[in-house]
């Protein structure tokens, strides 16, 4: 079997050069975004007590030992999330990072096991503030990339379009013919609904699970074609950590942006509960317990900070993944300078 030429190949870099450069400009023009939105500019330890606390994520743990030989587990951070609300608790009230984050378990076209997490925090500000910064974001990558176009495996989305905005209830009901809020509490009826539709269910699978089937196999794909989509509104099982909407607490103050069929960014009017939050963190831990048999410890520190941490709205973007879309790539690694390789190439 030929072996792929490795990504410093003079050749393979010359065809990925250009998604570089965009990807550079791209970077530069949002710190000009948000430098002319007043926000500061930070940076998070990539090491923490705990990486995250949501089910389907698992992390990258390391050995931390001391100068005096004591050793204590750490893990890379999945998101600078925990961190950047510290710094929300610690005063800070508009700030942005671009953060390298990994994530075990996870490797295709649109996922890779260390990337570019691009977050941002408002205090006091609602999450429709956020929802205008993505449309900002989309209209700035756009042309510091110098097209008029976003694609994706045929989806065509303009960048510069006011995106639509869509609640699950009404995704639900659009694309898989659902009720949403008629099942949410109803396993048994989610999973004959998900049947008729064509989802494969398991007797293993609950709420979450068949939520999150019936979202990826009916819903997702047909989001940001044309123009962008954020879908809002999420049940409140499916947002560990955003708080429940005034009008209606079974929901959330969730979104997510979609371009192109491609989910790019999450956003959230945050929770700052810690008690509800702990009740949430365990509940994720119970569930990766069963799934993977590997439960990963609570941050007490973020939980004492979440305490004294003011109202705010904040949000993650793939980074990577917004300038794929904007310089037309159609695989993550062409536009990260340095890919992880697939296996050790090490020798002993």
């Amino acid at each position: 079997m030929t072996r792929a030429s490795p990504w410093w190949d003079r050749h393979v870099y010359a065809d990925r050069k250009p998604f570089l450069k965009a990807r550079a400009r791209i970077a530069a023009a949002i710190r000009h975004f948000f430098g002319s939105e007043g926000f500061t500019e930070v940076e998070t330890a990539a090491l923490a007590v705990s990486g995250g606390n949501e089910a389907h994520i698992s992390l990258f743990g390391v050995e931390l030992i001391g100068p005096d030989d004591e050793k204590s587990r750490l893990y890379l951070h999945s998101s600078p999330e925990f961190a950047c609300k510290k710094l929300l608790a610690a005063g800070e009230e508009k700030i942005f990072t671009f953060a390298r984050v990994f994530r075990n378990r996870e490797r295709s076209a649109l996922h890779h096991p260390e990337f570019t997490m691009l977050e941002w925090y408002r205090v006091r500000e609602p999450v429709s503030r956020l929802m205008e910064d993505c449309a900002g974001l989309l209209a700035t990558a756009a042309k510091a990339a110098g097209t008029d176009s976003f694609a994706w495996r045929g989806r065509v989305a303009d960048p510069f379009a006011e995106p639509e905005v869509l609640t699950l209830c009404e995704a639900f009901g659009r694309y898989a013919d659902m009720d949403l809020a008629a099942l949410l509490e109803d396993r048994d009826a989610f999973a004959r609904a998900a049947e008729r539709d064509g989802v494969r269910i398991t007797e293993d699978d609950d709420w979450s699970d068949i939520f999150s089937k019936v979202l990826s196999e009916k819903i997702e794909h047909r989001l940001g074609s044309g123009r962008a989509t954020i879908l809002s509104d999420y049940p409140v099982s499916e947002a560990a950590l955003a708080r429940p909407k005034d009008d209606d607490p079974r929901f959330s103050e969730r979104f997510e942006l979609y371009v192109c069929g491609v989910e790019i960014a999450n956003g959230f009017g945050e929770l700052t509960d810690p008690a509800e939050q702990r009740r949430r963190f365990v509940a994720e831990n119970d569930a990766r317990q069963r799934i993977y048999d590997e439960p990963y410890p609570i941050d007490e520190d973020f939980l004492s900070a979440l305490a004294v941490m003011p109202p705010a709205s904040g949000i993650a973007l793939g980074f990577d993944r917004l300038a794929m879309l904007a310089a037309g790539a159609t695989h993550i690694e062409e536009v990260l300078w340095t890919p992880v390789p697939e296996r050790g190439e090490g020798s002993v």
